[in-house]
């Protein structure tokens, strides 16, 4: 029997016209949320991210503005405006967008946006307070499975997760946002020994290594809820996550697929935390 699907595009539009109400009462109020995008060079897939962004924020009615800068820009121009960017009342989210340029200190540039709009939830503030359960942002993809999780009535309590990854974009964050809804962790890394023997015991198996394929249906336990975080292309050209889709879906009980599974929450739960920064 095949397992469910998570449809991240059907939740996205749920979520995305629930935030579309919201704007237009907090536009009708006088406060308009507004969201920055700073790029710096030409990277293409950056590209592609920033511009989805941009059209998202209009097609919920909100407010944007895409700061380009060459590749060659200095790190103390791209400072400078991010200081005026904290400084206008009218931008409530500042995203920089990553990669930066190999001669930027990428954690500088993002630790001096301020907190309260930190709307990748990325700052050491955030981080912390996502640690330690205080209020603040918490990162979009990694926020985005847990509304996909809610959107289904997946219970978590109680629950065995493994989380496969430990960057601070994803992996991490995710342990923290399953553990604070009472799920028993448990974090694997590529140096994990006997990767099978813990994926085999979660009934939530979060996988984001950036390795295509790496999870089979042999890695799952029978009825698991699966969420691939990966995005990988192929030699042929065709795209494919971090677990082995066909194999997979015969074997868990809901699966997300890719694309179309947690890609469209992320930028979704972007729009979110400007909305929630904004007053929503």
């Amino acid at each position: 029997m095949s397992a469910s699907v998570i449809d991240g595009v059907a939740v996205s539009k749920v979520v995305r016209e629930k935030l579309a109400g919201q704007v237009a009462a907090l536009t009708a109020q006088g406060r308009p949320p507004g969201l920055a995008v700073v790029i710096v060079g030409d990277n293409p897939a950056s590209k592609v991210y920033v511009r989805n962004k941009v059209k998202a924020c209009g097609e919920i009615g909100m407010h944007s503005v895409l700061i380009e800068y060459p590749a060659d820009a200095s790190q103390a121009e791209v400072l400078a405006r991010v200081a005026a960017l904290n400084a206008d009342p009218a931008i409530h989210g500042i995203l920089v967008q990553l990669p930066l340029p190999a001669h930027f200190d990428a954690q500088h540039v993002l630790e001096s946006i301020a907190p309260e709009k930190d709307v990748d939830g990325f700052h050491v503030a955030n981080a912390g307070a996502l640690a330690t359960g205080l209020p603040g942002f918490w990162p979009c993809t990694p926020h985005g499975v847990m509304v996909m999780l809610d959107h289904y009535q997946l219970p978590i309590a109680g629950r065995e997760a493994v989380v496969i990854g430990r960057s601070n974009i994803v992996g991490k964050p995710q342990a923290l946002m399953l553990l604070a809804r009472d799920a028993t962790v448990t974090i694997c890394t590529s140096k994990t020994r006997d990767l099978a023997s813990h994926t085999r015991r979660a009934d939530i198996l979060v996988v984001a290594t950036g390795r295509p394929k790496m999870v089979g249906g042999d890695m799952v336990k029978p009825g698991a809820v699966v969420i691939d975080v990966g995005i990988n292309r192929l030699p042929d050209g065709k795209l494919c996550g971090d677990v082995d889709y066909d194999s997979a879906k015969q074997v868990a009980g809901w699966i997300t697929p890719v694309p179309g599974g947690v890609g469209p929450m992320t930028i979704t739960m972007l729009l979110a935390n400007t909305v929630k920064a904004a007053g929503g």
